[in-house]
């Protein structure tokens, strides 16, 4: 079945305002990191990218952005966040798109799992040394360098938080995956 231009936008609409909805079913998967928290927002930009394409995993993760900035900016959080947050998601969203949607069998699956969650990490460790801790240092007044020292900082929240989220994230998107997958193949763009 073919899906109009009209329908495809809708769905993207509609993925877009569960992923925005989805960020806020977080929790803190380190100790004394709380303000490290998983969200499951990807699960619709997967959908997105199962169903479409890339560009369209990407319009949705920039209208769940959107959405977060207009209907509840929590001021310099969302300002250095947000951005920290949609280069995580992208770059996790590129692996699947260059492994898994060329060839959508596990084995491709757990190869961008692997991909997506290496180099979500290494962008991570970088925006965080280079943007976040320098940026909440000055805007937030949450220095992290003077409290418990940015190596140990990358070295035992950072990496550890990063690697247990793309595992996760990879996990429960293949059972939200496999669970819709009759809808999908119905619907996706070959």
């Amino acid at each position: 079945m073919t899906m109009t231009n009209t329908r495809r936008l809708t769905l993207l609409a509609v993925l877009s305002a569960l992923s925005f909805v989805l960020m806020y079913v977080s929790f803190p998967l380190i100790p004394g990191a709380n303000f490290l928290k998983l969200d499951f927002s990807v699960i619709p930009m997967l959908l997105a990218l199962a169903l479409f394409d890339f560009k369209s995993s990407v319009v949705v993760l920039f209208l769940r952005s959107l959405l977060k900035l207009v209907l509840n900016n929590q001021g310099v959080e969302t300002y250095i966040g947000l951005p920290m947050n949609m280069v995580a998601l992208f770059v996790f969203l590129w692996a699947f798109a260059f492994i898994w949607k060329k060839h959508m069998v596990l084995t491709a699956y757990l190869k961008a799992t692997v991909l997506g969650t290496l180099i979500l990490t290494v962008a991570m460790v970088l925006i965080n040394f280079f943007y976040a801790v320098p940026l909440y240092a000055t805007f937030a007044n949450f220095d992290i360098a003077a409290t418990i020292g940015v190596s140990r900082y990358i070295v035992v929240m950072v990496i550890p938080f990063n690697i247990i989220e793309g595992v996760l994230l990879a996990l429960v998107f293949y059972i939200v995956y496999t669970s819709c997958k009759p809808f999908i193949e119905r619907y996706q763009l070959k």
